[in-house]
């Protein structure tokens, strides 16, 4: 009877998503059942020495309210904006103010529950493909389209980083030989620098400077939303700046589709609230250059939103109980 009463016990997991402005915590049941999501200031002064201990009283503070034990609380997932090793060492991550230190190891012993910690970009991917857009599909690419270009590469249902953290870095791919902007990583020409929703304004930019021809953004202090729906209306230079963004798009897409063969790539980020008409736009480019073989790609929406984080890092927990258990 008290093993009966034991194993009915509720089993819990924190998924953690770091970001520059605030973090943001979930407790998830283990069938990756929302409980409750809050957030909480990223403090990042002080080169961000703060963050850390917030997030771990946070956590414990929540535990208190509820009245969850220790022993009920399966693990802390977190993701943070920088590459991580897989011992659980994040390199940098400049927006938090951080340099390289191991992350895992120090939230656990400020939490005192085990922890596992990712690239932010990639624990949103996984939680694409554990709860999202990409949900029964073993091999994803997962693209962030906002500010920047983000990714996350999904490969039998784990998680690519890479030798050093930086697979899934599809922003930066080479795509322009003549550009003469620097990109934010050091480099010209990149895919982020066309593909991002700052990208598409630099190209509509261009194409105002290039033309004398009327259109309603001239003049105006426009965003990424305002070319799409300009385009929409049927402005003939905002359609053209949104051709010109898939082009690009696509062609970046169509390299990483070549080289890793996804079953899907799922779209998210700012930009994808644009919805199918983003489809449109990138598959005659996609098919151009893609690898015949991976042709079948398919295109699909992100679905979690501004959950994706919370839920991968709380994958990510799993994974690990699972793997241990086996």
């Amino acid at each position: 009877m008290e093993n009966q009463t034991s194993s009915l016990v509720e089993r819990y997991i924190f998924g953690v998503d770091i970001g520059g402005t605030t973090v943001k915590i979930g407790l998830l049941d283990m069938d990756g059942h929302k409980i409750e999501v809050w957030e909480i200031p990223t403090r990042t002064e002080d080169e961000g020495k703060n963050v850390l201990p917030d997030i771990a009283e946070a956590i414990r503070n929540k535990m208190t309210e509820r009245g969850i034990k220790d022993s009920q609380v399966v693990g802390v997932g977190a993701g943070a904006p920088g590459p991580f090793g897989d011992d659980g060492t994040i390199f940098k991550a400049v927006n938090l103010g951080w340099s390289e230190f191991n992350m895992k190891d120090e939230l656990h012993d400020l939490v005192k529950i085990p922890v596992k910690c990712g690239n932010d970009a990639n624990v949103a991917a996984l939680g694409e493909y554990w709860m999202g857009g990409g949900q029964g599909y073993k091999d994803m690419l997962m693209v962030t389209l906002g500010t920047g270009v983000g990714g996350g590469i999904i490969h039998n249902g784990k998680i690519f980083n890479g030798a050093t953290g930086a697979g899934g870095e599809i922003g930066h791919i080479h795509i322009n030989d003549d550009e003469t902007l620097v990109c934010g990583c050091g480099h010209k020409g990149c895919l982020e620098q066309y593909a991002s929703a700052t990208g598409a304004v630099l190209l509509m930019n261009r194409l105002l400077e290039e033309s004398d021809e009327e259109c309603v953004l001239r003049g105006t202090d426009f965003m990424c939303k305002d070319i799409f729906d300009a385009a929409k209306k049927g402005d003939k230079l905002a359609n053209e700046a949104i051709t010109r963004y898939g082009e690009y798009l696509g062609k970046g897409l169509a390299m990483i589709a070549s080289t890793i063969n996804p079953e899907i790539i799922v779209f998210g980020g700012g930009v994808s609230k644009a919805g199918d008409v983003l489809f449109d736009l990138v598959r005659p480019s996609f098919e151009k250059y893609v690898f015949p073989g991976a042709k079948r790609t398919k295109f699909a929406l992100a679905k979690l939103g501004n959950d994706a984080g919370i839920f991968g890092a709380a994958k990510l927990v799993l994974d690990s109980v699972s793997k241990n258990e086996n």
